[in-house]
């Protein structure tokens, strides 16, 4: 009897607390829409699980190229923060009115890497690209994709603009274009490092990483749009892209700072 009139007042507590746990979690934990540039998408999928496991709270992830993403946003689309592949997108978007100044920042730095799914196809210089070797090649558009204007500024520097454009197979966003590639549809193109970097290793092939001098620097801005201002959720993740852990992830595919 003893026993029994001791566990009940435990059992009640625990019951209570549990309760009041439960009903503390949901309201703080948040959702926040993310726009997530497509070179960027297997480190967010990898930080987005840390960051609910960490916070509690979710993002729900939608990928694709930048310049479409800034098209969806002035029209009204629903998302809350941006993860663009560039700077100028973000910084376009707060020039108009559509996103949060004191947000913005540079979450990353990409690297564009010249890469084949073919073993020793792509030397650690690029020369193929001068050899001619190949009958097509890919490269996201330029006008969409900041890894396909870089891609251009390469062949620009290294004289071979008039022998590989009439070669070149376009991809809309960078994701399409490592899919002609992996696919046999061009033997080779401009990606980035990221997407093709298992574990800080590369994952099949042969690459060339593009030295940063041949192009301008990729700065992948973050930015709050208007519809997140006011997002527990949407504040957290801007503050968890910061930290090392976040970092970490980026590092391992191939992202500086």
């Amino acid at each position: 009897m003893t026993t029994l009139h001791i566990a009940r007042p435990v059992l009640r507590l625990a019951v209570l607390a549990g309760a009041c746990l439960a009903a503390w979690l949901p309201a703080q934990a948040g959702e926040v829409a993310v726009a997530v540039a497509s070179n960027f998408t297997a480190p967010m999928k990898q930080i987005a699980q840390d960051f609910a496991k960490d916070t509690g709270h979710t993002a729900q992830l939608s990928f694709g190229a930048t310049g479409k993403f800034y098209a969806q946003i002035i029209n009204g689309g629903p998302f809350e923060v941006l993860l663009a592949a560039d700077d100028t997108t973000p910084e376009k978007l707060v020039g108009e009115g559509q996103a949060v100044a004191a947000s913005r920042f540079t979450y990353a730095i990409g690297q564009l890497v010249l890469w084949s799914p073919q073993v020793g196809y792509v030397d650690d210089k690029g020369a193929v690209l001068k050899t001619g070797d190949f009958k097509h090649i890919s490269i996201a558009n330029p006008k969409l994709a900041p890894y396909g204007l870089a891609a251009m500024q390469t062949l620009d520097k290294m004289n071979l603009m008039a022998r590989v454009v009439p070669r070149m197979v376009t991809g809309e966003n960078i994701a399409q274009t490592y899919q002609f590639i992996a696919s046999g549809n061009a033997q080779l193109g401009f990606v980035a490092l990221s997407q093709v970097l298992e574990n800080g290793k590369l994952r099949a092939g042969s690459a060339w990483q593009v030295p940063a001098s041949m192009h301008d620097p990729i700065r992948q801005d973050a930015v709050v749009l208007n519809k997140g201002k006011d997002n527990a959720a949407a504040a957290a993740l801007m503050q968890y892209l910061k930290g090392d852990k976040a970092r970490a992830v980026m590092t391992s595919f191939g992202y500086s700072f």
